[in-house]
Formats: structure tokens, sequence, C-alpha cells
């Protein structure tokens, strides 16, 4: 079986797809290349991963201003054709389309030489790409029941996530409270200021909690030295790099909500607190956060109503009630699907056409 993934851009892209492409490898022994650009991620991650990178240069549609969008459209035929010619050559079976730049050029071009199309889509509100391609494909695989309106034969499979975060043992009722604060790998300066105006209110109404907080390198020092003039215990770092060993530790999460983040919360069964990206595309942060709350697995705080008092407040109701935390853990990993990267492979080996006797034993 041979494949192609399309798309890429940011790691919430990247990153499910080559959980996918490496769970195609081992199960059905496919044969998997991806289409990208040139600026995102893929470039990295990709070809370190034992996969080939093929390149279509295409811009942005989505929040961008006229000028961008007017060169995007300009060089869309360049990008099809380029994409065209390497579906030409490497003749897949199926094609996997998984957001961001590269994946509207790739799936057309594929569509329009009839390729069959999987998309994967990890948010509330499909991006861009997929919601244009949405008539195209044959099939769809998606985190949230309620993104599939916007597709047809749509399964909910949930985000591939590292198995780790599925080994997270629930919090001992005896355990410290403890805060685990990020924002991404590059942090987010606001959660950094509101959780640092927080600390003296917290350190009254919570005197023995303890703080983990990843800063990101551009507010670490300022960070550090914040934490020093309190008597809070904390562990400041600008990047965790064992982030399942993380969440083993704390009680409550502060964070974003881009959808890799909601998997793997899910798969940890850990409450948090999501202060979605207000310039996230399609605000598919905040809906993201939404459908966690709505089923109280989460608390969503929007940007625009955070402040350093509002988050004491919110981080101490939770912090000071056990059977709070207890009953959000337990909806949070109602949400969990441990075997997302197996229930898609078999989807995309489905519609390539690819039956069972041809999986690696």
């Amino acid at each position: 079986m041979r494949v192609i993934i399309a798309g890429g851009g940011t790691g919430g892209h990247v990153i499910p797809a080559l959980a996918i492409a490496q769970e195609l490898r081992s199960r059905y022994r496919a044969e998997v290349k991806f289409i990208g650009t040139a600026r995102g991620i893929e470039t990295r991650l990709v070809p370190a991963a034992g996969f080939e990178l093929q390149l279509v240069q295409v811009g942005q549609f989505n929040r961008v201003d006229l000028q961008t969008r007017a060169k995007t459209v300009f060089d869309l035929p360049r990008a099809i054709f380029q994409a065209a010619k390497l579906i030409r050559e490497f003749r897949p079976d199926v094609m996997v389309g998984v957001g961001g730049y590269a994946s509207g050029p790739g799936m057309l071009a594929g569509g329009l030489m009839n390729v069959p199309l999987v998309a994967f889509e990890p948010n509330y509100v499909p991006g861009f790409a997929n919601r244009m391609l949405g008539p195209l494909v044959s099939s769809a695989v998606v985190q949230f029941e309620a993104t599939c309106r916007y597709f047809r034969n749509c399964q909910v499979t949930g985000v591939p996530v590292r198995s780790e975060f599925f080994r997270v043992p629930p919090r001992p009722a005896n355990a410290r409270p403890t805060l685990l604060v990020f924002g991404g790998s590059q942090g987010a300066h606001a959660i950094n200021v509101a959780v640092l105006g927080a600390l003296e209110k917290l350190s009254v109404i919570l005197p023995d909690i303890c703080v983990i907080h990843q800063t990101g390198e551009k507010d670490y020092v300022d960070a550090q030295a914040a934490y020093l003039k309190t008597p809070i215990t904390a562990e400041v770092s600008p990047f965790i790099d064992d982030m399942p060993g993380a969440f083993a530790r704390a009680d409550l999460l502060v964070c974003r909500s881009g959808a890799s983040t909601v998997a793997e919360i899910t798969a940890a069964g850990r409450p948090a607190i999501f202060i979605p990206l207000p310039t996230a595309a399609d605000d598919h942060q905040r809906q993201n956060a939404a459908a966690l709350a709505e089923v109280n697995a989460a608390r969503l705080l929007p940007q625009s109503e955070l402040t350093s008092d509002r988050l004491a407040e919110e981080i101490a109701d939770l912090l000071g009630n056990r059977a709070s935390l207890a009953e959000m853990s337990q909806a949070a990993r109602k949400l969990a699907h441990p075997d997302a990267a197996g229930e898609i492979a078999r989807i995309v080996a489905r519609a390539a056409g690819a039956s069972s006797q041809h999986a690696a034993a």
C-alpha cells in the first residue's frame, strides 16, 4: 500500500501525522511519503522520523492580509501542479490530509486524479483546507462528534498521542496540591503574566501549593525571579522534556486548548483550566475547550476575561475540592481514544482497498 500524507506547518498537524504514518508502516507495511512546505515544522520532523518529504510552494488563505491572500491564489495552480506531479510519480493508493499549508493543493490534486482521500481533523471546527475539501473526501477521522457535520462517512477516532499519557496514574487523595502551567513549546505570555500575578493570592489561599511552570524562553528569567519572591515551591523551566511525567505530578493544568493538548489531557485524565489562544484560526481553540467544559471535563476561561485575581480564584476553587477534581478527571478520561492511530490506520487502509490479510503479522 502506498500512502501520501499532505499537510503540516505546526506540531499539531505534523506530530499526529507521523503517528499515523508509523502505524501504517508497521501494521500494513505501507510506503508513506509526505507533501509539505519549506516553512513548516515538517522539514525537520518528517525526515528525522525516517519518511520522505516532498515540498510544494503555497501560501496562506486564513487570517492573512489581502496581499498575502492574493499571492496564495496566484501560487495555488503551481502548487496543485507540483502536487499532481508527485502523485503521478508515486501513484498512491490513498491520500491523507492533515490540514495546514500543503493539505489544500495536495488533496485537491489527489481528488482531481481520483485518488481516495481521507481527511484528518483534530479540531472542533475544521481548518480552512479541510472545510474546502470536505465534499471531495471519501472519509474523515475526527476528535469531536460535532465535527462530523462537515464531512460524509465520518468517524470519531480521537487524536494520536504518546502512550505515556495513557499511563498517567490518578493522583493520590493526600497529595500536595500541584499546578502545572504551560503554553506550548514557546510558552504563552498572557498566561505567564496572569499566573505570576496570581502567586501572592495563591500563597495565602493555598500555602502548600506547588507549581510546575513551563514558561518558554522569553519569560523564563522574569518568571523565575517572581517565584523567588514568594514562599511557593516552584519548578520553573523554559521547556519541559517529560510532559507525561509533569502531568503525573499535577492535580490541575492551566494551558491553551490546541487539539493535541486536548487529546493529551483526555488521555491522562487531568482536569484543566483552558485559556484558548484568541488568535487561533476560526477560534478553534475556544471551541475545543468548550467541548470539554460542556461535559465538566475542564473549565474554559477566555483570555478576554483573564485576570490574575480571576485565575487565582479558579485555581483555588478546584485545588481546594478533591471531589470536583476527581469528577473532572473521570469526565476527561471518557473522551480518550487509546488506539487512535490504529483506528485511523484501519480507515486509511480500507479507503485504499487494503484488506485485513495485507496487515503485517
